[in-house]
């Protein structure tokens, strides 16, 4: 090991003026810049000046903050920029063909670097000031550097005094690094996000899957703000991610974030980089409980994949109704880069009790575009295959297309898309022959889904029971329950034998206004999967204010209050919208489903017609009743 002294007198020796370390690039040498909030802003600023002869050089980074003046048309056939992942400072450049962008999976470069696929002769570094023993940390961002660094010819650092100290396996020797730079300045700032309306939406949803003790990856934007926002009210997370930004600070001073329960890296914050503002810089600073590691190991997926209840939130710019999803390009324009998205998505697909989620707003361009496309747009690339897509979240709600037919697919997409494109987007899907070609139309005035009605209950075993609105998605739920019951009980609820149960009749089910008509789910979890155990509708008739309901429950579920529940879950959603009462029609015989009717709270007036009842019960004397749990829903958008 070296002596103190020894280090100090290499220190001295190595310290040289930006321009004098930089008059070592040779022409036609590939250049590594540190990337984000450690992007060494004074040497790249001195290494565009005119006294440093670049000649065909390669500026090789991902993305940075602050300024890239090589990129200016001025440096064309001295310089050209390499994007691994492209930031707004480079955005113009590729898009003009000035700089080139490289695809690539993130936890993948390394490798590259090393191979020399992708060459670094000089890395240009940001560190932090050494410790007593002569070691530099690499500070906000370890990322690629160390990969570069050892491949590069010469190591130029600069050593800033305002960045933090970060632990991690990673330190840089003095005796590691060939010139060192003094420059103070403030590191690059990314401004946080204000939540909006459908962010916040995005964030809940994604929420409701997020388990106690998961461990999370997130990026950076507004959604994945909007998430952690969203999950104060969890307990003993962890994060595993690429980067984090500010919101994990708010999260571990609330006690939310413990990482208590990681199985890998326990009771450790593990990123590649952070990227924020000065706050969760300050937060990174000599904190033991933060640890950064270079990317290869960060986003690993087979590493990634060992955690329990891996959480991959990822943002996309578009998907189509397959599953296909664009990342990376707006068109033929490239946007961002591939990063980490595929990294971790496969991962946390891996990991037992994972969830691989992609989130979008429903809608881009201030509303007139929908996100949620028949196909992908000419020249935009497919960053995450069908294959690998598990959940996306809009503001509309989650659909789960893991192992989901392309006609399942398009159906779960197409009710998570903004209301005033789904009539649009199921014309396309017919035409595509995605879907049924006598699919029912979506109704004139698109209903949201009420999320506001699920109740989640029990069932008389303590079983946990959901009641949800009927979703246009569920008619395979519906078609397997119906295949489960028993002809007796077929024959009580439709009043004639049916051996099988068409699509053509299935989806009048599903397709509904959630006013006029509504109906109700009973589901619950069996070996991991929902299951339909109980459904309920009504259809209102105009004329008389009065709605006729029916209601069924699976036979292996019966006698468990399912129907009880039903019942009187389906008279407050009817009468909170104006319904005067029910009428039905019950076989004689069926003494199970006329005790369900008359546990509704009301009066029931029976007429005898042949061998069935005519019921018909009105919604009276509601006045000793609680309707704060039901509301109506807020007015939904007209079609456009």
């Amino acid at each position: 090991m070296l002596k103190v002294a020894d280090w100090r007198e290499q220190w001295k020796a190595k310290i040289k003026t930006a321009a004098q370390a930089l008059r070592a690039i040779r022409p036609g040498d590939h250049i590594y810049l540190s990337d984000g909030s450690s992007t060494p802003l004074g040497l790249v600023q001195s290494m565009c000046g005119d006294d440093i002869p670049l000649g065909d050089n390669e500026v090789i980074h991902l993305m940075t903050l602050g300024a890239a003046p090589y990129t200016d048309p001025k440096f064309a056939g001295r310089v050209r920029h390499n994007a691994l992942f492209i930031g707004a400072n480079v955005r113009d450049a590729i898009a003009e063909g000035r700089a080139d962008y490289t695809p690539v999976f993130l936890s993948e470069i390394p490798a590259l670097i090393e191979s020399r696929r992708i060459p670094v002769d000089i890395a240009l570094v940001s560190v932090s000031e050494p410790n007593a023993h002569g070691f530099c940390s690499l500070g906000t961002h370890v990322s690629l550097s160390p990969a570069a660094i050892a491949a590069s010819r010469m190591v130029v650092a600069e050593v800033n005094p305002r960045m933090p100290r970060t632990n991690g396996p990673y330190r840089l020797h003095v005796d590691q690094i060939d010139a060192l730079v003094e420059i103070s300045h403030e590191l690059p700032e990314a401004a946080q996000h204000k939540d909006k309306p459908e962010t916040g939406a995005i964030a809940q949803f994604i929420a409701e899957l997020v388990p106690d003790g998961a461990t999370l990856q997130l990026g950076i934007g507004s959604i994945p703000d909007a998430v952690l926002h969203a999950l104060v009210n969890h307990r003993d997370l962890g994060i595993h991610s690429e980067m984090f930004s500010d919101g994990v600070v708010d999260l571990v001073e609330r006690g939310v974030i413990t990482c208590k329960r990681k199985n890998i890296n326990a009771g450790k914050i593990v990123a590649g980089f952070v990227i924020g503002t000065r706050r969760v810089y300050d937060f990174v600073d000599n904190n033991p409980f933060v640890e950064l590691h270079p990317i290869d190991y960060v986003n690993d997926p087979f590493l990634i994949a060992r955690h329990n209840n891996m959480m991959a939130i990822n943002t996309c710019l578009e998907i189509d109704l397959t599953g296909q999803v664009c990342s990376d390009s707006i068109g033929t324009s490239f946007y961002s880069g591939i990063g980490g998205q595929v990294d971790f998505i496969r991962g946390a697909a891996r990991s037992r009790g994972g969830k691989a989620i992609l989130a979008l707003p429903s809608t881009a361009m201030g509303g007139i575009a929908s996100r949620i496309v028949p196909r992908l747009s000419d020249g935009a690339g497919v960053v995450t295959t069908r294959g690998d897509v598990h959940y996306v979240v809009t503001e509309y709600g989650i659909a789960d297309l893991h192992g989901r037919t392309v006609r399942e697919r398009a159906m779960a997409l197409i009710s998570i898309a903004h209301p005033k494109f789904r009539p649009w987007l199921l014309a396309e899907a017919k035409r595509l022959r995605f879907t049924y070609a006598d699919q029912i139309e979506p109704p004139v005035r698109v209903p949201l889904y009420p999320r506001q009605l699920e109740l989640r209950t029990t069932m008389r075993d303590e079983r946990p029971l959901l009641i949800r609105p009927v979703r246009a998605t569920d008619e395979d739920l519906l078609r397997d329950m119906f295949y489960r019951l028993s002809s007796e009980t077929i024959y009580e609820r439709f009043l004639a034998s049916k051996r099988y149960l068409p699509h053509s009749r299935l989806q009048q089910f599903c397709t509904i206004d959630y006013d006029q008509m509504m109906g109700l789910l009973a589901t619950t979890e069996v070996e991991g999967q929902e299951r339909v155990v109980g459904w309920a509708m009504y259809v209102m008739d105009r004329a008389t204010g009065f709605a006729e309901a029916a209601f069924l429950v699976d036979d292996a579920f019966q006698g468990q209050g399912i129907g009880t529940q039903l019942m009187r879950r389906l008279t407050e959603v009817a009468e909170s919208r104006g319904v005067k009462g029910f009428t039905a029609l019950v076989l004689g015989n069926n003494i199970r489903m006329l005790r369900v009717f008359e546990k509704c709270g009301y009066p029931v007036e029976a007429t005898q017609r042949e061998d069935t009842l005519s019921l018909k019960i009105k919604f009276e004397g509601a006045a000793h009743r609680d309707w704060s749990a039901v509301t109506r829903p807020s007015p939904t958008p007209m079609l456009m």
